[in-house]
């Protein structure tokens, strides 16, 4: 494993605990400028999200109604009932994005995939670094202000879904994340970058709970009057195998 990397997940909480869980819990606030562009309503009440760690999964609740969800995989997106009927489902999700731009209008399954993979992603990062098959190099820092932050660049493999296959990923002299830079190819090849603040620790694992995603200019640094996506991460929790596993003899759901 890469040597910054290593340093970078000890300070985060640690591999041999993060392998411990199996999904994490978190009650998210969102909005920004670009559910308005792709011509869908976005509220500011707070909805779900569990996400699995160890398996591309997640889902959010509420969606469209009080008692349906969403249910992202790659191979698939789907709205459902809390019993697990279907509303609306569509496999390779991915594909109906094809020829969208950035003004190109979102169905609610759209929404969902971008909720489900994004959500996948920030939730699961910096952990998500060591999966098998992501390939990470360190590159030229960057000057921030006093600060100098480090730099990891990720290539993804094909077999995970995220905003595109290369990223950067900027970390503060405390090994935190700072910044995320990517663009968004469901959307026309966006540019942005995301600012990270105010981490909080939730069962041993460090995580920001505000996000702010802008577009990303020329010279790489954020459009601050472009804001794009804002998260507030709040309640997060970390279950273990062991602990679903009581709580499905409880009759408690898994979602």
């Amino acid at each position: 494993m890469n040597e910054l990397l290593a340093r970078i997940l000890d300070a985060h909480g640690g591999v041999e605990r993060w392998t411990r869980y199996e999904k994490v819990e978190a009650t998210i606030v969102s909005g920004g400028g670009l559910f308005a562009l792709k011509g869908v309503l976005q509220d500011s009440a707070p909805r779900r999200m569990t996400v699995w760690l160890h398996e591309e999964r997640s889902s959010v609740l509420p969606y469209g109604a009080p008692d349906q969800r969403t249910m992202f995989t790659p191979e698939r997106i789907a709205i459902e009932k809390l019993d697990g009927a279907v509303v609306a489902e569509r496999y390779a999700p991915r594909d109906s994005f094809a020829g969208h731009q950035m003004t190109t209008p979102w169905d609610p399954l759209h929404r969902a995939y971008f909720n489900g993979e994004a959500l996948w992603t920030y939730l699961t990062t910096p952990f998500l670094l060591a999966m098998d098959g992501v390939r990470v190099e360190e590159t030229e820092p960057w000057r921030e202000g006093e600060e100098t932050w480090r730099v990891l660049r990720a290539c993804f493999p094909a077999s995970i879904e995220t905003h595109c296959l290369v990223q950067d990923f900027y970390f503060g002299a405390d090994l935190m994340l700072r910044r995320h830079d990517y663009t968004v190819n469901i959307a026309g090849g966006l540019a942005a970058a995301q600012l990270m603040s105010t981490y909080a620790e939730a069962d041993g694992i460090r995580l920001p709970t505000k996000r702010r995603a802008y577009g990303r200019g020329p010279d790489r640094r954020p459009i601050l009057d472009m804001l794009l996506v804002s998260i507030e991460i709040s309640d997060v929790n970390f279950f273990s195998s062991s602990l679903l596993t009581v709580q499905n003899q409880k009759g408690v759901s898994p979602w």
